[in-house]
C-alpha cells in the first residue's frame, strides 16, 4: 500500500500540474505567439474539453481491460502530448495539443481512482485515496509557480520540463507499479454490451463491418451507463458531488477577483494569498487519514458540510485580507481531508466498472467547475463584494448536503 500512495501520489501531482500549467503563461504567450488576451482562456478550456470528450468514452472500455496497461499507456501519451506542447509555435497549434493532452489525460488518470479499490482493503481504501488526493492539492499550490519559474527561461521549457518527469514516470510504473488483474466480463442483458467485448464477429462468425462496430460500441457504452445508473444512488451520489464543485469552483475562481477588487491585492500579492490558502488543502489531504482512522466516515463528511456552511457564511463579511485567508485556509484544510471520502462513496456504487466512476466524477468536477464560471461571473459583477458567490456556494453546499444524506452516505 505504500508503494501505491507514491506512485499515485506522483502520477496525480504530474498530471496536476501539467493542469495549473498554462494559467499563468497566458500573458507571456499572448505576447510571443501574438494572439489576443482574451483568446487566452481557450487554451485551458481546450484540455478540459478534450478531457471531457475522451472520458466518457474511455471510462467504461476501461472495464473490460486491465487497469494497469491502460495506466501505464495513457499515461506515455500523456508524456508525449505535454512534451510535444513545448515545440508549438502558434496559438491554434498550441490549442489543438492541449486538446489532445486532455484526451491523453483522462485514459490514465482515472485508472488510479479505479486501482485503489481494486488492490486495498476496503477499511483502508479512504485512507490510501489521500495519497492521490494530496497530489492534486500539491499540485495546486505548485503547479502555478512552476508555470511562472520556468516561463522566465523560455516558454518552451515548462512543457518540456513536466513531459520529461512524465516519461521517467512512466519507466517508474512499469517496474514498480503493483500488478493488478484482468477485469472481469461485466455482464450485459444488452445486445451493445456484448458487441463490445465481441466486437470482432457476429451472431454467426461473421466480421463486422466499421458501422456495425461503430453501433456496436455505441451500443455498449449506453449498456455501461445504463447499468451503472440502474443503481438508485448513483444519480444521487453524482448530483450531489456536482453540486459540492459547483460551490467548490466558485470560490476558487473569483478569490482572485475579490482579492484584487476589495483589498487592493496586485498580482503577487494575490500569488501568495493563494499559495497560503494552498497550503491549508495541502495540510488536510496529510492529516486526512490520520483523522479517518479516528473518526467515523459519515461524521467526518458532516462534520466537513457544517465548517464549509458555517465559515462560508460569513466569508463575505471578512474586513481585511488576513480574515478572508484564515477563513478560506480552513475551509480548503477542511477539503483536502474530506475530498478522499466523496471518491470513496462514488466508488462504492460498482465493482465491475470502477473505471466507468473514475471518469465520471473528473467529468463532474469539470462540468462544476463550468457551472461554477457561467453563474459566477454574472454575481460578481452585479451584487456587491462576494456575497452574491458565498450565497450561491451556500446554497451549493446545503443542497449538496441534503442529497448524500438522503443517499443514505453518512451511513459508513
Amino acid at each position: 500500500m505504500k508503494r501505491l500512495s507514491i506512485l499515485s501520489f506522483l502520477v496525480m501531482f504530474l498530471i496536476g500540474t501539467d493542469t495549473f500549467l498554462i494559467s499563468p503563461m497566458l500573458p507571456v504567450l499572448s505576447r510571443t505567439m501574438r494572439f489576443p488576451p482574451a483568446q487566452g482562456g481557450w487554451l485551458v478550456s481546450a484540455y478540459a474539453i478534450g478531457y471531457c470528450m475522451s472520458a466518457l468514452v474511455v471510462g467504461p472500455i476501461s472495464d473490460r481491460l486491465n487497469r494497469r496497461n491502460v495506466l501505464i499507456a495513457g499515461f506515455a501519451l500523456f508524456a508525449c502530448a505535454t512534451a510535444a506542447c513545448g515545440f508549438a509555435r502558434g496559438f491554434w497549434v498550441l490549442l489543438a495539443l492541449r486538446f489532445v493532452t486532455g484526451l491523453c489525460a483522462s485514459i490514465g488518470s482515472p485508472q488510479i481512482w479505479a486501482i485503489i479499490p481494486q488492490l486495498v482493503p476496503g477499511e483502508r481504501v479512504a485512507a490510501v485515496m489521500a495519497a492521490p488526493t494530496a497530489g492534486l492539492t500539491v499540485s495546486t499550490l505548485l503547479g502555478v509557480p512552476i508555470g511562472s519559474f520556468l516561463s522566465a527561461t523560455s516558454t518552451s521549457m515548462p512543457f518540456f520540463a513536466v513531459g520529461g518527469c512524465a516519461l521517467v514516470m512512466v519507466v517508474v510504473l512499469m517496474v514498480m507499479f503493483p500488478a493488478v488483474a484482468d477485469a472481469p466480463t461485466i455482464p450485459d442483458a444488452s445486445r451493445g454490451s456484448g458487441a463490445l467485448v465481441h466486437a470482432a464477429e457476429s451472431d454467426g462468425g461473421r466480421a463486422l463491418g466499421v458501422t456495425d462496430r461503430v453501433h456496436a460500441l455505441i451500443g455498449a457504452l449506453i449498456g455501461s451507463y445504463r447499468k451503472l445508473f440502474s443503481n438508485p444512488r448513483s444519480m444521487r451520489y453524482f448530483l450531489a458531488y456536482l453540486l459540492f464543485q459547483t460551490g467548490n469552483f466558485a470560490i476558487m475562481t473569483f478569490i482572485a477577483t475579490w482579492f484584487a477588487k476589495d483589498f487592493g491585492l496586485d498580482q503577487v500579492g494575490i500569488g501568495w494569498a493563494v499559495m497560503i490558502i494552498g497550503v491549508g488543502n495541502t495540510l488536510g489531504a496529510v492529516a486526512g487519514p490520520w483523522v479517518m482512522a479516528r473518526v467515523s466516515h459519515g461524521r467526518m463528511l458532516l462534520g466537513g458540510f457544517c465548517v464549509y456552511i458555517g465559515l462560508y457564511a460569513i466569508l463575505a463579511l471578512s474586513v481585511n485580507i488576513t480574515m478572508a485567508c484564515s477563513l478560506l485556509f480552513v475551509t480548503y484544510m477542511v477539503s483536502g481531508a474530506v475530498f478522499p471520502l466523496f471518491i470513496e462513496r462514488l466508488q462504492s456504487l460498482t465493482v465491475a466498472q470502477r473505471g466507468t466512476v473514475s471518469t465520471l466524477t473528473n467529468v463532474t468536477m469539470y462540468a462544476g467547475s463550468t457551472l461554477a464560471g457561467i453563474v459566477g461571473g454574472p454575481l460578481m459583477a452585479c451584487v456587491p463584494g462576494f456575497w452574491g458567490v458565498t450565497v450561491f456556494v451556500l446554497a451549493m453546499m446545503c443542497a449538496s448536503l441534503a442529497l448524500w444524506a438522503r443517499s443514505g452516505a453518512h451511513d459508513f
